[in-house]
């Protein structure tokens, strides 16, 4: 068994390597080109959208485009925002935050491309829900079923992994070494929990998510805002450092430039997911009126998981200088960095924080590998059956130390960018269409909007 774990953790590297990496960030380059900087031009109409509800009622689909959006975030927010961060400063030196930065940059691009596509090309299944991803728009818009069955086949799989295993596995190792609490026992609570969740479907993921989501988000928000106030003059200097290291290079372990682009970039892209064509899948559920607007919504999905959250990550263990400290392993250099500054507090909020992320990541890959399974297999009864094992799992991944189907799992979600990234090349002219389409009714509502503020003074008038 180890023999077959080193084999996919070589295969694994070399998925994960410059190859993809350049495809993940080219495509995001090349959208972002074609849409004209739409992540700069349409920011604060997307955010004004993340908290609408006037677009999403008595229209198709069976969740709010604010639960969307938070099931999306569930899924991305998880351990990669914590350590993954934190091994990308260690490996990549404090420049990786700056490539990472760039990363999450055009990834909302990319986000926006996939969003935009799971609307138009998604579905109604046999029980009147919808269906959405990049099978769909493999299959309906790319006309290549093939490339949508592989997707599906690879992300019904590798949900165990980077959604469910790893994940319960950090919780109960976290829990274990900050409360002392039992592996068997954390599991135990993650079952329950999970299964209270997940087996009534997306509608009951949907409400929890919107409430667990923001409030985990914003716990280490307001953690990581107390520390950067309270040291608000070390501020400068670790932007300084971000920026220098960028493009002269510096790690922990040794390293120069390009060191700090590719693993920056990877864990930017590991934490958000962006060409990896998961989050799409939940935005095709959501309740909207056309696929321009839920894409803009789900393109603040990046700038929270990444340019906010990540950040905070990033910026701590900068300030804190404890990536120069060799002693300590990039598991619990973030847990250090804020120890720093909060004292015997810091490793607490981090292990809550990590608690909270590594959860709901749990919640929201349970959907992920549901609807790929749910392509292959159209089946009620089938689908069930997947939620179950999907749940029972997660209390196989608290106790065991399966290091074969975490590397496997890790292949397997890097071989879902492939067909997925292609889709989003090949469909680039319609999601320019569907963009050109949505301008014209954003511009229709502010002529509407204009009007009828300009009207209101003459009404009162003539009353």
């Amino acid at each position: 068994m180890e023999a077959i774990s080193i084999f996919l953790n070589k295969i694994g590297g070399v998925i994960w390597g410059p190859p993809l990496l350049v495809l993940l960030v080219g495509t995001g380059i090349f959208l972002t080109a074609r849409l004209a900087f739409i992540q700069v031009r349409l920011l604060p109409y997307s955010l004004k959208q993340v908290f609408s509800r006037k677009h999403d009622k008595k229209v198709d689909g069976d969740i709010s485009q604010f639960q969307a959006l938070m099931t999306a975030m569930a899924a991305t927010v998880g351990v990669g925002n914590i350590v993954g961060v934190a091994t990308a400063v260690y490996m990549g030196g404090p420049g990786a935050v700056f490539w990472m930065w760039v990363a999450g940059f055009f990834g909302m691009a990319t986000k926006y491309g996939e969003a935009i596509l799971a609307v138009k090309y998604r579905v109604k299944d046999s029980n009147g829900q919808m269906a959405g991803g990049p099978m769909y728009y493999l299959e309906h818009g790319l006309k290549q079923r093939w490339l949508g069955v592989l997707f599906a086949i690879f992300g019904a799989f590798a949900a165990f992994g980077i959604g469910n295993g790893t994940q319960s596995k950090a919780v109960a190792d976290v829990v274990h070494n900050t409360f002392g609490v039992s592996h068997w026992i954390t599991g135990i609570a993650l079952v329950i929990f999970g299964a209270l969740v997940i087996l009534g479907g997306i509608k009951s993921i949907g409400r929890v998510t919107a409430f667990f989501v923001p409030i985990m988000a914003l716990f280490y928000f307001i953690a990581g805002l107390i520390v950067l106030v309270t040291n608000v003059g070390l501020i400068p200097e670790a932007f300084k450092t971000i920026f220098t290291f960028a493009f002269t290079g510096e790690a922990a372990v040794g390293g120069a430039i390009g060191a700090a682009i590719r693993f920056g970039v990877a864990r930017g892209l590991f934490s958000n997911e962006a060409g990896l064509g998961s989050a799409p899948i939940a935005a095709a559920a959501a309740r909207t009126d056309m696929p321009g607007r839920q894409a803009l919504i789900s393109m603040t999905q990046v700038l929270f998981d990444t340019l906010i959250i990540c950040s905070i990550t990033g910026v701590t263990i900068v300030m804190s200088g404890q990536w120069h400290n060799k002693d300590i392993d990039a598991g619990a250099l973030t847990a250090e960095a804020f120890g720093t500054f909060l004292g015997s507090a810091g490793p607490i909020v981090v292990a809550i924080g990590l608690i909270f992320f590594a959860t709901s990541t749990i919640l929201g890959w349970s959907y992920y590998g549901e609807k790929c399974f749910q392509y292959l297999f159209p089946n009620r009864t089938a689908v069930l059956g997947y939620r179950v094992i999907f749940v029972l799992f997660i209390f196989v991944g608290a106790i065991a130390s399966l290091d074969v189907v975490w590397a496997l799992a890790d292949v397997l979600n890097g071989l879902m960018a492939i067909p997925n990234l292609i889709g989003l090349l090949g469909l680039s002219g319609v999601i320019v269409y569907e963009t050109k389409r949505f301008q014209k009714k954003i511009d229709e509502e502010k002529a509407a909007a204009k009007a009828g503020k300009l009207a209101d003074p003459v009404d009162s008038k003539l009353d």
